[in-house]
């Protein structure tokens, strides 16, 4: 068994601000927080970013830039940039500020899918911004977009031109399949970071079960030329986590992911979620990745490589 790379998940688009009064919105609080899950064990952290006004997500590469090259002087870790965006964004939109900052690593999403987080507009008793509410209840009508020439189009975009690898968001079965397409056309080259989602209204459900079949089906399909992690969302996220690291995978914590640290509690910070699911870890006598055999399991580019 390698050691576990810990990915962080910050802020994300689908979380709002009334939602949890932890959720980082301004560059500072992204930057800060990020520097912190570093410093806690996180060899990757995963980034959006949000308008600092009202904290709705946002892909202006200027806001990406305030706090970019803050947590690169900062610590070592690998930085991720989504190329989901946030919620009906467009393609030019979604890849504008991974094309300015030609990052180690982006996440991309391997299909376009049903994306229903409305449910969670139910719990939330005062809303901060007008925005939110309409924009969680929205998803009962919403489709994330990402065809086959979307992808190839990021592939090549990010990948060819810059030497980007990808987190590939798996978030059902058919997901891989689309994945192991792209890797038979060789569109994609090994090794594969293979993130399996468990959890979102729309992907595959957060049980054991799933995790396991997800698991023998990219064994099936990619052999030795993947490396596997899981994540999974709201209270699913350190269970699922913890059986991914016992079986040898790799994981991914944050407040994108859940806004909660333990039954009824939320998380102060992200920080304390990788702390945890760290904590856990150790305690089955596993090794944590540093950013520098992050880099090395997953064959990136290096941080001086990068645009910011």
């Amino acid at each position: 068994m390698s050691k576990v790379i810990i990915t962080c998940a910050v802020t994300g688009a689908i979380h709002t601000p009334s939602m949890s009064d932890h959720l980082p919105i301004t560059p500072q609080q992204i930057a800060e927080q990020s520097i912190a899950a570093a410093q806690a064990g996180a060899a990757i952290i995963h980034l959006h970013a949000r308008d600092p006004r009202d904290g709705r997500p946002t892909p202006d590469p200027a806001v990406f830039m305030q706090f970019l090259p803050v947590i690169k002087q900062s610590t070592d870790a690998v930085i991720n940039i989504t190329t989901g965006g946030g919620l009906g964004m467009s393609l030019d939109e979604r890849l504008a500020a991974p094309l300015l900052a030609k990052p180690e690593m982006c996440s991309l999403n391997m299909g376009s899918m049903n994306f229903n987080i409305a449910p969670s507009a139910a719990r939330v008793k005062t809303w901060k911004h007008a925005w939110e509410k309409p924009y969680l209840e929205g998803t009962t009508n919403f489709i994330f977009r990402n065809t086959f020439q979307d992808i190839e189009q990021i592939v090549e975009r990010l990948g060819k031109a810059h030497g980007t690898r990808f987190e590939f968001e798996c978030y059902d079965v058919g997901h891989l399949y689309n994945l192991a397409h792209m890797l038979d056309r060789k569109v994609v080259e090994p090794p594969l970071f293979v993130q399996t989602i468990f959890g979102i209204l729309g992907g595959i459900g957060a049980e054991p079960r799933n995790l396991l079949f997800m698991k023998e089906t990219a064994d099936r399909l990619f052999g030795d030329a993947y490396v596997w992690s899981v994540l999974a969302a709201g209270r699913h996220q350190m269970p699922l986590c913890t059986m991914a690291g016992m079986m040898g995978g790799n994981v991914r914590v944050g407040l994108e992911d859940s806004l909660w640290i333990g039954r009824g509690r939320q998380a102060t910070s992200n920080a304390e979620q990788v702390a945890k699911i760290r904590r856990i870890l150790e305690e089955l006598s596993l090794e944590i990745a540093t950013p520098a055999e992050a880099r090395a399991m997953l064959k990136l580019k290096g941080g001086d490589l990068v645009g910011f």
